[in-house]
């Protein structure tokens, strides 16, 4: 039972990686600044992000 809800948890985990790295991805590529909660997901403190305007 635990092998199964440790699947489920690094599969779920890793959809939500490769989405939240498509949603910075296109923010970024679009000169917005990406979510926060986007950030977090990817390991980036959202206050050191560079803002993107400015470039």
């Amino acid at each position: 039972m635990a092998i199964t809800t440790y699947h489920k948890g690094f599969i779920g985990r890793a959809f939500a990686v490769l989405g939240a790295a498509s949603a910075a991805a296109a923010a970024v590529e679009g000169h917005r600044r990406p979510k926060a909660s986007d950030l977090r997901t990817l390991g980036i403190d959202p206050a050191n992000f560079p803002d993107t305007r400015r470039g």
